[in-house]
């Protein structure tokens, strides 16, 4: 079994000429909170516990699950940012709740249908104190790309630029608690910059690739397509 870290407590500034009443994670999505329907699809893995790494109107969050929102029978418990620390500080408060020797890590505004069992069974077999589901695409712009080498370690995090064939960061990680790798940074850091990027190239940190549907709510015209997108890949 594995804990689920979502992290949550984004401010959303891209989204709020459609969506600023509610946090990110809250935004509607096919008649419900877009958090709901990665919650309840979580419930299909090994999930121990759900840990909500909150910031942002998080209280708007907390009130919806302590109105009686259950995701089967998978406790959900969460940790609030009192000032904003960035992703990577968002994930380190939030392990403060782990309990299991693996963790998932997810973006609350991201959908990425990856098999988290095996993402963790992966990172286990290899060894790797943390493993990145990269997502393979064509013909995109918007965000950087990733290089592997043959052993399936990652070299390098590219800057964005348009690229015709190759892996993006998904938005998901496996991670072992216990590996240190979020010690001696500031209290508010970005993961992707002070943990991943500084990694890359050292043979620390595994891609796990999957082509699994993939959306990202974070800017309205995707908010907008994930209305049907979303509805049709979580059943």
């Amino acid at each position: 079994m594995f804990d689920v870290v979502v992290l949550a407590g984004g401010l959303g500034t891209r989204l709020r000429s459609v969506v600023n009443d509610v946090p990110k994670c809250m935004a509607p999505v096919g008649g419900r909170p877009f958090i709901d329907w990665i919650l309840r699809w979580t419930g299909r893995f090994d999930v121990n516990r759900i840990i909500l790494s909150l910031g942002y109107m998080g209280n708007i969050v907390t009130d919806w699950i302590e109105s009686g929102h259950r995701f089967g029978p998978v406790p959900v418990d969460w940790v609030i940012e009192e000032t904003p620390l960035g992703t990577g500080g968002g994930i380190r408060l939030a392990m403060s709740k782990v309990t299991c020797e693996r963790a998932v890590v997810l973006n609350g505004d991201t959908f990425f249908d990856v098999d988290l069992d095996a993402l963790c069974s992966f990172s286990e077999t290899c060894g790797s104190p943390l493993t990145v589901a990269l997502k393979p695409m064509t013909d995109f712009d918007r965000y950087g790309s990733v290089t592997l080498d043959g052993n399936g370690r990652i070299t390098s995090f590219n800057e964005k630029r348009y690229c015709g064939k190759g892996l993006i960061n998904g938005g998901i990680y496996c991670m072992d608690p216990s590996c240190g790798l979020l010690e001696d940074k500031p209290d508010k850091f970005s993961f992707e910059k002070e943990v991943l990027e500084p990694l890359s190239g050292q043979g620390v940190l595994s891609g796990f690739v999957s082509d699994g549907a993939f959306i990202d709510i974070g800017i309205p015209e995707d908010w907008e397509l994930a209305q049907t997108f979303i509805p049709s890949n979580i059943i």
